[in-house]
């Protein structure tokens, strides 16, 4: 088969780059800072998930050895108006999720939570113990009015760097010292103040799945990592959607992991090469899928705080 050159056009779809701005009264902000790292505020706790923002090139992943991007790190950080964290969560440990994790969380003073495989991340990254955080799958960490909660999920096949890390990771390394580890489904809860309020929200950021693994757990609005979707029979696809966004019960979906993380973030982001993944057949299913469920679909615009919550039906 003859691979297809080029990549998906996003002008056809800039009607979804549509979730609502944040304005002075919401309660929440979430901002999309490219793949899945997404900033989360409340203004007085913020979360982070992820925090990738070296995005080394295609040419140096595949032949030379990855680090973090010190200058990338706290020129995203500034533009992204974060100087303090209360927690960094990476959804996986792949290189396109965690390279940063540990020296974001000690950029901005947060504690590193996820599973055993982002706590060796952070230990290589020089954290202290006290700033890492094991966390129990199911059971809830609490950050401010935040409840959070991991749930354990799968990666997209294929998962080009399988199994777990077993000792910390001291850049510069090959790409694939960053195996996945634990992947996770996580639900953000928010405690409402006053009128405002409760809000809830799943963040998917690898497009695999568990069958029956968020059963019980609700959210208003999903974050959906795409990534290698559109690789996928459309079979697998439409599981995919009924394992996170009907199961929860989520109103609106926002795609994410979608761009093309080889490229830099001062640059224009793009969708990934249809080499890599097919962002036009992802948006296809996906959008007959929503429209069957009465489900809001759309795409996050990188650096705008954003309130997912407002105007939901």
């Amino acid at each position: 088969m003859r691979l297809r050159r080029g990549r998906p056009d996003l002008a056809p779809y800039d009607e979804l780059f549509s979730v609502p701005t944040a304005k002075p009264d919401s309660a929440l902000r979430i901002t999309f800072l490219g793949v899945s790292t997404l900033h989360v505020t409340d203004g007085v706790t913020g979360l982070l998930t992820d925090g990738f923002f070296s995005r080394p090139g295609l040419v140096r992943v595949g032949a030379w050895r990855v680090a973090p991007h010190r200058r990338r790190i706290d020129t995203a950080l500034r533009r992204a108006r974060i100087d303090h964290l209360d927690a960094v969560l990476p959804v996986h440990t792949h290189y396109d999720h965690a390279l940063d994790s540990g020296v974001v969380a000690e950029r901005t003073g947060a504690v590193l939570v996820g599973g055993r495989s982002a706590g060796y991340v952070g230990r290589g990254a020089g954290l202290a113990r006290e700033r890492i955080r094991l966390v129990t799958p199911g059971e809830p960490t609490r950050f401010g009015s935040f409840s959070i909660t991991h749930v354990h999920s799968a990666h997209c096949p294929p998962d080009r760097y399988p199994g777990g890390i077993d000792d910390p990771v001291q850049p510069p390394v090959r790409a694939s010292a960053y195996r996945c580890g634990e992947t996770w489904s996580i639900i953000l809860r928010h405690n409402g103040a006053g009128p405002r309020p409760s809000r809830s929200v799943l963040i998917q950021g690898s497009a695999g799945f568990v069958h029956g693994a968020l059963a019980g757990h609700k959210a208003e609005v999903a974050y959906l990592g795409v990534g290698q979707l559109g690789l996928q029979t459309a079979s697998y696809i439409r599981d995919y959607w009924q394992q996170t966004v009907r199961t929860v019960g989520a109103r609106r979906v926002v795609l994410i992991h979608w761009d093309d993380f080889f490229r830099p973030l001062d640059e224009p982001l793009v969708a990934l090469p249809y080499a890599g993944d097919d962002l036009d057949v992802t948006l296809g299913l996906l959008r007959q899928l929503a429209e069957r469920d009465g489900v809001e679909l759309l795409l996050p615009r990188i650096w705008v705080p954003e309130d997912p919550w407002r105007r939901l039906a």
